[in-house]
């Protein structure tokens, strides 16, 4: 059964912010380029095509490999079920030793961590969920917030890992990390984020509340949402083009050959729940337009343990700039960066599997965690 909330409302204050293939062994760093800085709603449409699922052709997942790499066997039922605030969650659990949990990113599954767990799973007892709404979790019609994935991983943490443990995430997955690390000082030792969300707050603008007059509130918000769900509804149905899938996920793969049946069947299963495209709308409307309020400075000054960043610096979406910015801010951590876009964890696993064992051996594994305890 699940746990209460296990971020108080403090800590969820505190959180608030009321403004806005080369080899890892290279040392240069890519230069940022003006093409990776894209708005967060240009993101949102691009990547909503993964979110929540989409619909594709019937493939078979026994395609080709990668060569000398392990691989997750795919299972179209799921591994296991833990149940949180009555739903739910689906979780993979395979290795001994310190645990690591991996936490994917917007629209994927604990299968894009397909080549990660099987070889990490050698040193390390590793854990990947599916957050709510997404892979093989329930599609729960709730309003979806930052904190809600929060709060999810923080039980799961409590209640199946229940020890000390090292989070990684991919892009949404790498901000949920952070703030797990925040809410959960004592049982996170260390934060790996591979090409995460995540905004910097703006010193220089802060918004002000308007109030609502009657005609905002009673006339144009309700026909802003009627126009909202038509638009919405032909993306969704747009994003179930197997053209549209093999396009954007190529788009952020810049070696595509990891694009294959496993993948795309991973992200196409999920679409098959009926609250499949409830579950996108309101992300889109809901998540996806007030994620601002939560920054990257507003998680990074609380935390305290030992960070790692590996970055694939020709990420569509998000660029080295951010990678270079976050390691400038928090100065406990190392930065890796990868001839990889924005699942570096997918499209180059060997070398994610490198830099993240080595950093484990030397900032982790081998000394005991004591982090501060979160004042509130």
């Amino acid at each position: 059964m699940s746990a209460s909330c296990a971020v108080t409302p403090s800590v969820r204050t505190e959180l608030f912010s009321s403004s806005s293939k080369r080899s890892i062994f290279p040392a240069q760093i890519c230069r940022p380029r003006n093409k990776c800085e894209i708005s967060r709603r240009e993101f949102a449409i691009r990547g909503g095509v993964v979110a929540s699922g989409v619909s594709v052709m019937g493939t078979s997942s026994a395609s080709q490999s990668v060569p000398g790499s392990e691989r997750l066997a795919f299972k179209p039922e799921g591994y296991n079920f833990w149940e949180w605030r009555g739903h739910k969650i689906h979780y993979v659990v395979q290795g001994e030793g310190l645990p690591l949990v991996l936490i994917h990113g917007f629209g994927a599954s604990v299968f894009h961590w397909r080549y990660n767990i099987p070889e990490l799973a050698k040193k390390y007892k590793v854990y990947a969920l599916d957050l709510l709404g997404f892979g093989w979790s329930d599609k729960a019609l709730i309003d979806y917030d930052a904190m809600v994935w929060t709060d999810q991983v923080i039980d799961f943490m409590k209640e199946v890992v229940k020890e000390p443990a090292v989070v990684v995430g991919n892009s949404l997955g790498g901000f949920t990390a952070l703030t797990v690390a925040v809410g959960l000082p004592e049982q996170v030792t260390g934060v790996a984020l591979l090409n995460s969300a995540g905004q910097f707050a703006s010193e220089s603008k802060k918004r002000e509340e308007v109030d609502e007059s009657v005609i905002t509130k009673f006339i144009v918000k309700p026909f802003k949402e009627i126009f909202q769900r038509v638009v919405l509804g032909f993306l969704f149905w747009q994003a179930k083009q197997p053209s549209r899938i093999e396009s954007v996920l190529k788009s952020v793969y810049i070696d595509s050959t990891n694009v294959d049946d496993y993948l795309v069947e991973s992200i196409s299963k999920p679409a098959t729940d009926p609250n499949a495209g409830e579950v996108y709308y309101r992300l889109m409307t809901r998540f996806l337009t007030n994620q601002s309020k939560y920054t990257l400075d507003s998680v990074l000054s609380k935390m305290t343990c030992p960070l790692l960043l590996v970055w694939g610096d020709l990420d569509p979406w998000v660029g080295p700039t951010k990678a270079e910015k976050i390691k400038a801010y928090y100065s406990n951590s190392s930065l890796v960066h990868l001839q990889a876009g924005h699942c570096p964890h997918d499209e180059v696993p060997e070398a994610v599997n490198k830099a993240l064992l080595d950093w484990l051996s030397i900032n982790v594994a081998s000394k005991p965690s004591s982090p501060k305890a979160l004042e509130i």
